[in-house]
C-alpha cells in the first residue's frame, strides 16, 4: 500500500488559518468601526442634551419676562378688559 502523507491536510489546514486570520482582522475593523460610532453616539446625545438645556433656560427666562410684564401692566392698569 501506498504511504500515506498528511501534506495535503497540511495545505489545507494553513489554507483555513489564513483565512480565520483575514476573518479576524475584519472582525477587529468591526470592532474599532462599532466602537467609534458608539463614541459618535454619546457625543450627539450629549450636544442634544445641550440643547434642550439651553431651550429650558430661554423658556425659564421667558416665563419669568412674562410676569413681570403681567405685574407691569397691573400695577400700570393696561391689562386690557375681555369686550363682552
Amino acid at each position: 500500500m501506498a504511504d500515506v502523507t498528511m501534506e495535503p491536510m497540511f495545505e489545507v489546514l494553513k489554507s483555513v488559518q489564513a483565512r480565520l486570520a483575514q476573518v479576524d482582522g475584519k472582525i477587529d475593523e468591526l470592532t474599532q468601526a462599532t466602537q467609534a460610532l458608539r463614541t459618535s453616539q454619546i457625543g450627539i446625545r450629549q450636544e442634544i442634551t445641550s440643547v434642550f438645556q439651553e431651550i429650558s433656560g430661554v423658556h425659564a427666562t421667558l416665563v419669568r419676562h412674562e410676569g413681570r410684564l403681567d405685574r407691569i401692566e397691573k400695577r400700570l392698569e393696561l391689562s386690557e378688559v375681555p369686550h363682552t
